[in-house]
């Protein structure tokens, strides 16, 4: 059964404990950011504010939206529950085609994508590459995972080199890759694999983050097992950890 078709069968805040998984992850990995929730659906889900900042002023050709980039809802769906429309992403081409929210062929004009090529930082047909969630919604929800108030497809993560490593060697399938960090979003939902990222220019400026960070998007169905194989492997990192300060105490006892 799809996300959507869940959400129109049954009671959204039944599945999966989400508080818990959340405080779980937290726990075992050690996070600065809460585990962040994304939910796809075809409308706003009743009873879940707007995001409501003010539109942007609109660009030569159109270009408009709440915040920069889709990415930046990230930053905000990390203190609070809200729902999105397509137009609210609407300034950041590159991430309204890998959300599903426009095609290829309705940005590839668009001024950021010719800059972007210009530039050299993509190909001219990365566009039709990118992975994208299938699709197109009405609507995109974010909140703090042991918030949420509707089932989601995705669970975010912003993560530091040691926590990826930690995911590396717990989760075997594990994508990482690079630009643009957004991707990874629709690699969880539509192949239901966890993906990681190492950020991308654009998107660490847009949402600050700190030269150790990377991301790391997971399917939300299989959280489940995700954190028990993440809880084992801390378990066994931890053990090896121990063995390898103990052994190190011979070197430390010799003089210089």
């Amino acid at each position: 059964m799809t996300s959507d078709a869940l959400r129109e069968s049954v009671d959204p805040l039944v599945g999966l404990n989400w508080p818990g998984l959340s405080e779980r992850l937290v726990k075992v990995l050690r996070l600065s950011t809460v585990p962040i929730a994304i939910s796809f659906a075809d409308s706003p889900p009743p009873g879940v504010d707007r995001f409501d900042a003010p539109m942007s002023s609109a660009t030569d050709d159109g270009r408009q939206g709440r915040v920069p980039a889709g990415c930046v809802f990230w930053v905000h769906g990390a203190e609070r529950a809200f729902a999105t429309v397509p137009e609210d992403h609407g300034n950041c081409s590159v991430g309204s085609v890998t959300h599903g929210l426009l095609a290829p062929s309705e940005v590839i004009d668009h001024s950021d994508v010719t800059e972007l090529v210009g530039a050299g930082w993509v190909g001219p047909d990365v566009l039709e590459q990118l992975p994208k969630v299938t699709r197109q919604p009405g609507s995109v929800v974010y909140a703090p995972l042991q918030d949420t108030p509707v089932e989601p497809d995705v669970v975010l993560l912003r993560v530091n080199a040691r926590q990826l490593m930690v995911l590396s060697d717990a989760l075997p399938g594990l994508s990482i890759g690079g630009k643009p960090q957004c991707h990874i979003v629709a690699l969880a939902k539509e192949q239901g694999v966890a993906a990681a990222s190492v950020g991308c220019a654009l998107s660490r400026q847009r949402i600050g983050m700190g030269p150790d960070e990377m991301t790391c998007a997971l399917p939300a169905a299989q959280l489940d097992s995700i954190v028990a194989a993440i809880e084992k492997t801390a378990g066994i990192d931890a053990a090896v950890g121990r063995y390898a300060a103990e052994d190190a105490r011979r070197f430390a006892s010799r003089g210089s």
